[in-house]
Order: structure tokens, then C-alpha cells, then sequence
């Protein structure tokens, strides 16, 4: 009977089972026995046979939102609900043209939240484009192209420079292998592999015997058994991780949707109360208190709300992009500005990404070098002395670094650019700035003969030309140049404590050393064995960015904390987080595998009191976020590979790289820095604090207009006469619900976006980073909507009264002047009621201090919107055709004037309350 036990875990329906095998740690024999196969590979017909059996080499995918799905979303809401209730009465009760304008302002709001949407959800799609197409299998001993997601476990598969691995594999064969595998495991360079096993707790980027699906082969060629396919290979379990992990709402719309439910609850009592009021006390005819119960329903909902939040925020999104950092859900612009936690990649977004020699040790004597990445500028310093002349010890050893590699450097743009190796490119920039061109000393001292690098043996060896004679050049790991060097043990010790030091200190170190080679023309691996003359050790690291640095100080003096989590080596990752400031004397960094083990409350203790973290893995970033969002704080992740998607999914705020970040990662985040630059991301903290600023201002400027509308239809219908028209009793009603959505609608959005392009408070990076449970409006604020509402009713309702029994006349009412009458007086109530909101306006640009300080001019746009408002207002008025929609009649200069004093009550109220609220504070 054949045995099944190779193949758990690896069917295309799950995810790897926990107690499945650790191929890692299995030596490559005991591999290929428990997958019953062999150095010729599997039989067409057993390929085919397990095919049956596991499924293909694809990713599972949920099913994403429709664009009918998305849509219905929009309206189904208590508001959304109300509003086609509403309708629906208004058009039952003969108002078409009503319902009509009601069912538009339904449509609008639906489509904006549509738009808003449309976009999310792509990030599994895009992790599927990272398996390859086709792969080369070997099949009964002969390599031959198979689809990519015909693979199975068993399956041999060839690799070679430039490949996909198509899926998870052990290696069994690997000459002079690299493989870059940042998107999975963070890992700053690529990764040299071989076939020994490791240990089985070992995490995935110490994982040498393994490739794994998704990653690309740099250098080299490798054979490798298939022991997991689609579903069951670290991808899989990446995609399962997506799959499982939802997206946050912003605390904006979670405080919203508490208002939104508010308002609903409110609007149904109140209706309700004045239907029954109108019908038995008032004795109005049914159909008029309906209409009432319609237009304070259409008034008291703020139907302009989503799109002045939409357009306050595209303007955020636009200035983002100005400052590299591009949104890619609306939403996400306010979440930046609550932002207490920023947790981001090291490799690229805190660093440069370009390694940089700093240190060449040699005779016990230490050179420092100045500059960063790959520019081939800088100096050389001995003791804090500028090296004017080099060293002849310090230039044999670069010459013998530069030879001894394959990388070059060019100019690309305005900056510098790499072919090669990122070890090797730093040694020729160390060259460069000593005066040696790489090109010119490759060329005078020619190669002879090379032993490639290979991850067995982790040197590499070169036979060149030198000074008339043949001369043997290595460079490698210390540890295997320093046994091969003639040293004494002195020498040897002192070499060793150098290594120590230096590795201390996250520095990457290599060795290199030489020896005269007579007259041969070819070297082999005994050739190097010993004997040789130790050089020296050239010491480098990827340096932290300048602008990072000033950065992370500026999110500090903003009350917000900033992490690092990195694939990276824990000496390494402590090194850049002291030289970032993220940790003190006495801390360090902690590895992933410490959190595996850790309850949730534990790990909420160490998520807090810890800032840098190294050799995590895609369940420890989504674990360290919802454990700070446990704690109350908002969470922004930033990342560049796979393996960061789920937890950028996760987080409140996630922010991919947009230079080397993968699809996968930058469909799954909410924003994209195009700069891959973490001081991005403090001018974009900056930017969404400025939003949620105005956003808050033009909340503070539109629902007092609403509760104002409602207060105004309420007094109209309990203290508003009852007038008999020809027999007939008719309520007063100071407006119609399409004069009520005029005013949401048109005029509180017109006046409401100018506030979203008011300047920077400046104080507004200093202040702590607001709570997520913090109310949107704050109990001054509450009592500043109903002074501002009060003000408005009164207003309305002052001058409807006028106006209608100024016009009626104390004679028995006709049709024709009821009809004259009422809407000339909605007219008037309405246009005051916009003078109110103009007045409003300029108060709210300074929410507690004067209209005079932000700047009479500093915002041009306020003046502009007023300016539209009234041209609008005056269409409203005069033009026949919107006069036919929403019932006004044409006004005289005088009516004009006594609506602007109306409305100008407003402002010495409102800046009275705020003179005397600063008196109370100082």
C-alpha cells in the first residue's frame, strides 16, 4: 500500500497543518523518501494521480463584493432608510417633484460611498500573480515545462538565475545560490541557501535548505523537491491570513455612525409627536402633517454630510500626494491624523536600502568612512583625521575588495545605481571614495581564473594579475578567510574581538585576505586551503535615513510612538533602533519566536513597552497590532512584501511602499508612499491632523444648520397659526423638503468645503494624538450647534411670519394669495437662514478664537464659496425653472436686506460665546 504521509498538508483546500513535517529540518533523503519520490522525479501518471488528489498549485480566493453588492451598502442604513421613507410618503401625498429631490439626494449619497469602496479588496488577486505561470519539473529523469499549477508534492523541480520558485521546495541540490526573499521574511539582502538541514524551531529566514513559492532566484542554479503546493505553502498561509482578516473602520466613521443612529431615533420621535399634534390638536388635514413630518425628516438629516466628508478628505488626498504619499481610501486621510502608534519596516522605509561601507579594519588600526549609499562621495578617517592620502595597506585591501567582485556602479538619473550584488556594489563605492576606479583596475589587472561564492563554502576567490605577478584574492565570512590565514594567536584573537565588535553593532562583516600564486593560470579550492596573508576586515551596514531620524523626533514631540519590525537579525535591528532613537540603554530588541509563546495579556505588555522587534513572521505583525489596538491605541503598519500584507490589512492605517513594495502589499494597504521614505509618513501624520482639523470644523458648520432646519419646521408647527383658505384649514410650514435639501444640499456644502482648505493649526503637532473614543464634538461644541440653531429658528421663523402676513393682508385668504404669500415667506426664511450660515462660516474658521485669527486672507476660497452661494441663491430666487422645482417666488432689495440682518444675529452671538469661554480658560 502506498504511503500518504508525505503529502499532509498540502492539499489545495487548507492551509498547512500545525503537526505537519518540518521539511526544513528533515535531511534531503528522508525528504524525498516521505514523499515517494527520487532524484528522477515522479512518473506522468503519478503526477496526474496526485493532482487528483491535492488539487492544483492555485491560490483559494474568497469571493469579493460586487459592484450591486457594494451599492446596496450605501443605502442600507437607518438614514438611507428614512430618507426613502420620506420620499416614498412625499410622492404618495402627490409631491413629486418632492420625492423626487429626495430620491436624488438618496442616489447622490449612495454613489459617493460607492466610489469610496469600489477599489478595496484586491489584495488576494494580486498575491496570486506571484506564483509563476510555468516551471521545470523533471518527469521519469527528463526536465520538461509543466504548468506551474500542475505541481505536486514530490515533484523535482530545476531553478536557475531570474526564476519564480512556483512552489514550495527543499533543496537537495544548490552550486552558488541566492535567493530574495524579502517579501516574505523581510530580509534586507538576498540569501544564500544550501541543502543541510536546520533546527526545527528555526524561523523562515534562517531557513537555508528551503525556497519558497513567490520568491525570486538572484544568483545560481538549485534543485528542489516539492513538499507544498497552493494552499500549503508559506504563500498559502499568507493568502489564509488575508483571507481572514478584515478591515477597521476609522474612528471618524464609527463616531459618525453613533451620530448617524442618533439622528434617526430622534427624527422618528419628533415626527411622530408632530404628526399626532397636527392631526388631533391643530385639526390639519392629514396629508399637510404628513408633509410636515416629510420635510423636518429631510431637514434634520444631514444629506450634504457624506459629501462635504468626501470632498474635505480628497483634498487631504491630494495634498498627501503633493508630499509622496498617495491614498487610496478616502477614509484613511482622517485615521492619519488620530494616529498614536506608527510600527513600520526597517529595510528601505527607516534605511536607505543601499549598503554602505563605515569601517575598514586592518593592523589594529580602524578607517571610518563618511557618506551614504551608493554615491561614491565621502572621506576616509583615521582617529577623526581626514585621510588626505591613502594608506598603501588600506588600498591594497580595497583594491583586493574591488577586484575580488563583480558589482558596478553608474550613474542613473540624478542618483547612482547598482548591477550586482548589494555587498559587492558597497565594496566599490569604499573604492571609489579611496580614488580607486573600479573599472580601470579591473581592466589593468585582468582576472585570470575565479572559485565562484558558494553558500557551502561562503567565500569567493579570484586570480588576477597583480603588480607583474599572479595573485590569489579572497574575500568571504571572516570566520572561514580567518582559518585560512597564517596567523598566530595573538593575531587571531585580535581579529576575532574586531569581528565581535563590529557585529555588536549590526555592522554586516567580511574578511579578505591574499596570497602570490607564482605563475599558475587556474586556482582550485586547495589553492586557497591556507597560507594565505590576512588584509583586513571592510565592515558595513544599511545606514539609517537623515530625514527618518528628524522624522521619528517629530512624531515623538506628537505623542506618537514609533516601532520597528523587521525580518532583519536582532544585532542588526538593535543597531538601527539605538541609531534611530527607538532604544535606550538597557533595552532590546525582541525576537518573534519569544511572542509565540506569550498569552495575549502578556503580549500586550511587551507590544507596549517594546519598540523594536526582529525575525517576525506574518502572525506575530497581525498579533503586535491587535494587541496595541487592544490597548486603545491606532495602529499604522507600514510594509513592502507579502508577508506585511495581512497585518497592513489589519491595522488602522496600512502604508505600503511604493518603490519596492509588492502588488500584493500595496492592494492590501489604505496608503502608498511613493518615496518608500518614513519622513513620508510624518508629513502625512501632519497632513491628516490638518484634515481632521476641517473636517471637525465642517462638521461644526453643517449639523447646527440641520438641527436649526428641524427647530424651524417644529416652532412652525406647534406656534404656527392654522389658516382657513377658502374653507379649508392649511398648516403654515416655514419650508418644503426641497427647500429643506436646497439648503443641505446646496448651501451647506457650498460654504462647508472652503473650511477643508483652512492652514495647519500650529500647534497641531505638538498636542497629544486624540483618543479614538473621543467624542467628535466636544460639550462646547454641542452647546455652540444649539446656540447657532436657536439663532437660525428664530431668524426662519421671524421672517416667514413677516413675510406671509405682510402679503396676506388681514382680508379673507384666496388660493392664489395663500399660494403668493407662502412662498414669498419660505423664500425669505430660507435665503435668512443662508445669511446664517454665512455668518456662521467666517466664525468657524477659528472654532475658539476670533474670526481675525487664522487671517482675514489666509483662506481666499471662504470668500469665493459665499461669492457662489449667492450667485446660487439668486438662481434659487429668480430663475423660472428653479422656481418651478422648489416653490420660491422673486424678492425685493428690501426682503434681501432683512434676511442678511437675520442672518448676521449669528455673528456677534457666536463671538461673544467665544470671548467669553477664553476669559473663563486664561
Amino acid at each position: 500500500m502506498r504511503k500518504q504521509s508525505g503529502l499532509t498538508g498540502t492539499s489545495n483546500n487548507s492551509a498547512p497543518r500545525p503537526d505537519g513535517p518540518s521539511w526544513h529540518a528533515l535531511p534531503e533523503q528522508d525528504a524525498l523518501t516521505r514523499l515517494q519520490s527520487g532524484p528522477t522525479g515522479l512518473t506522468a501518471a503519478e503526477a496526474t494521480e496526485r493532482l487528483r488528489r491535492v488539487g492544483p498549485n492555485i491560490l483559494s480566493r474568497t469571493g469579493s463584493d460586487g459592484p450591486l453588492l457594494l451599492l446596496w451598502r450605501q443605502i442600507n442604513n437607518p438614514i438611507g432608510w428614512l430618507l426613502i421613507a420620506a420620499g416614498a410618503l412625499a410622492l404618495a401625498l402627490g409631491k413629486p417633484t418632492d420625492a423626487m429631490v429626495v430620491f436624488g439626494a438618496v442616489g447622490i449619497n449612495a454613489f459617493i460611498g460607492f466610489i469610496q469602496e469600489y477599489r478595496a479588496g484586491k489584495a488576494i488577486e494580486a498575491l496570486s500573480a506571484m506564483i509563476p505561470e510555468a516551471a521545470t519539473a523533471l518527469r521519469e529523469g527528463q526536465p520538461v515545462a509543466v504548468p506551474a499549477e500542475d505541481l505536486v508534492p514530490g515533484d523535482i523541480v530545476t531553478l536557475q538565475s531570474g526564476d519564480k520558485v512556483p512552489a514550495d521546495l527543499r533543496l537537495i541540490r544548490v552550486k552558488n545560490f541566492l535567493a530574495e526573499e524579502a517579501a516574505l521574511t523581510g530580509e534586507s539582502l538576498p540569501v544564500a541557501k544550501h541543502t543541510d538541514p536546520v533546527a526545527p524551531d528555526a524561523p523562515l529566514g534562517d531557513r537555508a535548505c528551503m525556497a519558497y513559492s513567490g520568491t525570486l532566484v538572484v544568483q545560481g542554479t538549485a534543485t528542489g523537491v516539492v513538499v507544498a503546493t497552493a494552499n500549503g505553502t508559506e504563500l498559502g498561509r499568507i493568502n489564509a491570513l488575508l483571507n481572514q482578516t478584515g478591515q477597521l473602520e476609522t474612528p471618524l466613521t464609527r463616531q459618525l455612525a453613533t451620530v448617524s443612529s442618533g439622528i434617526t431615533v430622534a427624527v422618528v420621535v419628533v415626527v411622530t409627536v408632530l404628526i399626532v399634534f397636527g392631526i388631533w390638536i391643530k385639526d390639519a388635514p392629514t396629508g399637510e402633517a404628513l408633509m410636515v413630518a416629510v420635510s423636518l425628516a429631510v431637514a434634520a438629516i444631514p444629506e450634504g454630510l457624506p459629501a462635504v466628508i468626501t470632498i474635505c478628505m480628497a483634498i487631504g488626498v491630494r495634498r498627501m500626494a503633493d508630499r509622496h504619499a498617495v491614498v487610496r481610501h478616502l477614509p484613511a486621510v482622517e485615521t492619519l491624523g488620530s494616529t498614536s502608534v506608527i510600527c513600520s519596516d526597517k529595510t528601505g522605509t527607516l534605511t536607505r536600502n543601499e549598503m554602505t561601507v563605515q569601517v575598514a579594519w586592518l593592523e589594529g588600526r580602524e578607517y571610518r568612512f563618511s557618506g551614504v549609499g551608493y554615491a561614491p562621495e565621502g572621506d576616509i578617517e583615521h582617529d577623526g583625521i581626514r585621510q588626505a592620502d591613502i594608506p598603501p595597506s588600506l588600498a591594497d585591501l580595497l583594491t583586493g575588495a574591488v577586484l575580488c567582485s563583480d558589482a558596478a556602479l553608474h550613474p542613473e538619473g540624478d542618483g547612482w545605481a547598482i548591477t550586482g550584488d548589494p555587498t559587492e556594489a558597497a565594496l566599490v563605492v569604499a573604492g571609489r571614495k579611496a580614488g580607486l576606479d573600479d573599472h580601470e583596475l579591473r581592466t589593468r589587472h585582468g582576472r585570470l581564473d575565479v572559485i565562484p561564492f558558494e553558500s557551502d563554502t561562503k567565500f569567493m576567490a579570484t586570480l588576477n594579475r597583480l603588480d607583474g605577478a599572479h595573485r590569489i584574492l579572497l574575500k568571504g565570512a571572516p570566520e572561514i578567510v580567518v582559518e585560512r590565514c597564517a596567523l598566530d594567536e595573538a593575531q587571531r584573537r585580535l581579529i576575532h574581538a574586531a569581528m565581535d565588535t563590529y557585529a555588536r553593532q549590526g555592522m554586516r562583516v567580511i574578511a579578505l585576505a591574499g596570497k602570490d600564486a607564482g605563475r599558475t593560470e587556474q586556482i582550485s579550492p586547495a589553492d586557497v586551503a591556507g597560507g594565505l596573508a590576512f588584509a583586513g576586515l571592510l565592515c558595513m551596514i544599511d545606514p539609517p535615513r537623515t530625514e527618518a531620524m528628524d522624522a521619528i523626533r517629530a512624531c515623538h514631540g506628537a505623542g506618537i510612538t514609533v516601532k520597528m519590525i523587521t525580518g532583519d537579525h536582532p544585532v542588526t535591528a538593535e543597531a538601527i533602533g539605538r541609531q534611530l532613537g527607538l532604544l535606550q540603554d538597557g533595552q532590546n530588541a525582541v525576537e518573534g519566536r519569544r511572542l509565540d509563546g506569550l498569552t495575549d495579556a502578556q503580549l500586550q505588555e511587551v507590544a507596549q513597552a517594546t519598540n523594536v522587534y526582529a525575525r517576525v513572521a506574518p502572525e506575530h505583525k497581525i498579533r503586535l497590532v491587535e494587541a496595541l489596538q487592544s490597548r486603545g491605541y491606532v495602529v499604522a503598519m507600514t510594509g513592502d512584501g507579502v508577508n506585511d500584507a495581512p497585518a497592513l490589512k489589519r491595522a488602522d492605517i496600512g502604508v505600503a511602499m511604493g518603490i519596492t513594495g509588492t502588488a500584493v502589499s500595496k492592494e492590501a494597504a489604505k496608503m502608498v508612499l511613493m518615496d518608500d521614505n518614513f519622513a513620508s509618513i510624518a508629513a502625512a501624520v501632519e497632513e491628516g491632523r490638518r484634515v481632521y482639523d476641517n473636517l471637525i470644523r465642517s462638521l461644526a458648520f453643517v449639523l447646527p444648520t440641520n438641527l436649526g432646519l428641524a427647530c424651524t419646521l417644529s416652532l412652525s408647527m406647534f406656534f404656527f397659526p392654522t389658516i382657513r383658505v377658502d374653507g379649508v384649514n392649511e398648516l403654515l410650514t416655514a419650508m418644503s423638503p426641497s427647500q429643506t435639501l436646497w439648503i443641505n444640499l446646496v448651501a451647506s456644502v457650498a460654504l462647508s468645503i472652503p473650511l477643508a482648505f483652512e492652514v495647519l493649526e500650529p500647534n497641531a503637532m505638538r498636542r497629544a494624538p486624540r483618543s479614538p473614543d473621543e467624542p467628535v464634538f466636544s460639550r462646547f461644541i454641542v452647546a455652540r450647534l444649539i446656540i447657532v440653531a436657536a439663532l437660525m429658528a428664530a431668524g426662519g421663523c421671524g421672517l416667514f411670519l413677516w413675510e406671509y402676513f405682510r402679503i396676506a393682508g388681514p382680508e379673507p385668504l384666496t388660493s392664489a394669495r395663500h399660494a403668493l404669500a407662502l412662498a414669498e415667506a419660505q423664500t425669505i426664511c430660507v435665503t435668512g437662514i443662508t445669511f446664517s450660515q454665512i455668518f456662521y462660516l467666517l466664525n468657524c474658521r477659528s472654532l475658539h478664537d476670533s474670526l481675525f485669527s487664522q487671517g482675514v486672507f489666509s483662506n481666499p476660497s471662504i470668500f469665493i464659496g459665499i461669492g457662489i452661494l449667492l450667485l446660487l441663491q439668486a438662481c434659487f430666487i429668480y430663475l423660472p425653472q428653479l422656481q418651478a422645482v422648489f416653490g420660491t417666488a422673486p424678492l425685493d432689495g428690501s426682503s434681501w436686506l432683512y434676511a442678511m440682518l437675520a442672518g448676521a444675529a449669528v455673528l456677534p452671538a457666536i463671538s461673544l460665546d467665544k470671548w467669553f469661554r477664553r476669559r473663563r480658560r486664561g
